[in-house]
């Protein structure tokens, strides 16, 4: 169903307005950052020259990562939450210094919004979940538990370190890898079956091992929370017609440290299993820019590299050029917004990408 024009319009005008809002907090000496504040007196003020998301795009430069690897996280803290403890997040960190994003409650706020998003047939309330992923610096454990408490229910994990199989897998030492893989997935099966379990948060290629050690629907699964990045048309039919059997509801799902969580909009038969997530608008804005020229959006159905905005109070970050690639998908109901479609790692044709376990 397509969205109609009165609705475009209406999210451009909130999303224009979320901007100045966003743009006077983080650039007023009272409650802006001091990495901010700083750049302002380098360039220009945002407050006088950027009224509009249009004008972010024209007048902000792209947001650099080293800034988040290389500078201490005291620089991000707007002077409203000065004094208030903050929690660390990392992304990446394969090699090198990760970068690092800090906040309070933001993750609480856009797990919040995704609750509305699943179904209580396939999430009950009040019933367990199990997040079988990446722990440790992330945010995504703190955020699948808030998210299982803000609907009633309680969360278990088994721990996972991503790191640790990227450089397994690099070193081409599979043995290791494939052994982790069947320990991570020996815990994740001792748990289904001896505690009553129907939420499921996994990777995809963790969620296809699970299944071959247990019957999930069997098991008591009824809902599937899936991230990890690359899940082409004919993996993702594989995953609802064969892994999950057709009987478990499956909400993939498309997110970072940096973002937050775009979700997925269900699948129709016409879809043909390609994935569209659209972004958590205005909080987080999704482009699918040219490559070559990332000052223009590529056409729709085309594929492009990933831009992305963080607007929040807690983190401004203007056009960062993601490690991803995806097709540019036009506005759906309820989104009345662009969409991304079948996620991949940048290059993902020119060169050989280690995913480890994702």
């Amino acid at each position: 169903m397509s969205t109609s024009p009165s609705d475009l319009q209406a999210a451009q005008i909130q999303l224009d307005a979320h901007v100045r809002e966003i743009i006077a907090w983080h650039f007023s000496p009272d409650t802006g950052s001091p990495f901010w504040l700083d750049w302002a007196k380098k360039n220009f003020d945002p407050r006088k020259e950027v009224s509009s998301f249009a004008d972010l795009v024209v007048r902000f430069p792209h947001f650099q990562d080293e800034w988040l690897r290389d500078l201490q996280p005291e620089v991000w803290v707007p002077a409203a939450f000065k004094g208030k403890p903050f929690n660390i997040f990392e992304t990446g960190g394969t090699t090198g210094m990760p970068k690092q994003r800090i906040g309070w409650n933001d993750y609480k706020t856009d797990y919040e919004e995704f609750s509305g998003k699943i179904s209580d047939a396939h999430f009950p309330r009040g019933a367990a979940w199990l997040m079988v992923g990446p722990t440790g610096p992330r945010r995504l454990r703190l955020a699948i538990e808030h998210l299982a408490n803000f609907r009633g229910s309680s969360c278990y994990f088994v721990d996972l370190d991503p790191r640790w199989v990227k450089k397994v897998i690099a070193a081409k030492q599979f043995d290791q890898a494939k052994a982790y893989m069947e320990h991570v997935v020996d815990q994740a099966v001792t748990l289904l079956k001896h505690r009553k379990i129907a939420g499921l948060f996994t990777t995809p290629k963790l969620l296809e091992a699970l299944a071959e050690k247990i019957n999930l629907h069997d098991a008591g699964i009824r809902g599937v929370f899936c991230g990890g990045t690359t899940m082409a048309p004919q993996y993702v039919r594989f995953i609802v017609e064969e892994v999950l059997e057709g009987r478990i509801g499956f909400y993939p799902t498309y997110g970072n440290t940096l973002m937050g969580l775009a979700a997925s909009v269900p699948l129709r038969p016409e879809d043909k299993f390609s994935i569209t997530y659209y972004a958590p608008q205005p909080r987080a804005v999704l482009r699918v820019v040219d490559p070559s020229d990332p000052s223009h959006p590529v056409q729709y159905d085309q594929w492009g590299r990933v831009e992305l905005t963080t607007l929040t109070k807690e983190f401004f970050m203007p056009r960062f050029l993601e490690r991803d690639e995806a097709i540019r998908r036009e506005p759906r109901e309820p989104y009345a917004w662009d969409g991304v479609a079948e996620v991949r790692p940048f290059g993902a044709m020119e060169k050989n990408i280690v995913e480890g376990v994702y």
